[in-house]
């Protein structure tokens, strides 16, 4: 007796698993497409951190480029200025 119940319950086992398949197989190849496009995007798409990265070193950049010639002009200034003159 054992056996013929344990042979009912893979039987619905069965069933519901190719329930499960067709419903699958219902779904529209449009769908399943943007469904793929979607999870690729997702994959691709830039995350917060990289692009706070590069604004970061493109301040550190501009930073440095104007430090530089600050520094350049503020020396030429003191250069022109002779103390002897007065």
């Amino acid at each position: 007796m054992g056996r013929k119940d344990a042979s009912t319950a893979r039987t619905a086992v069965d069933q519901y698993r190719k329930q499960i398949g067709k419903q699958d197989y219902k779904k529209t190849r449009p769908m399943l497409r943007a469904t793929r496009l979607k999870a690729e995007a997702k994959k691709t798409a830039l995350g917060v951190k990289e692009v706070a990265l590069v604004l970061a070193a493109i301040l550190v950049f501009l930073l440095a480029f104007y430090a530089f010639f600050y520094l350049n002009i503020s020396n030429e200034v003191d250069l022109d200025l002779d103390p002897d003159e007065n």
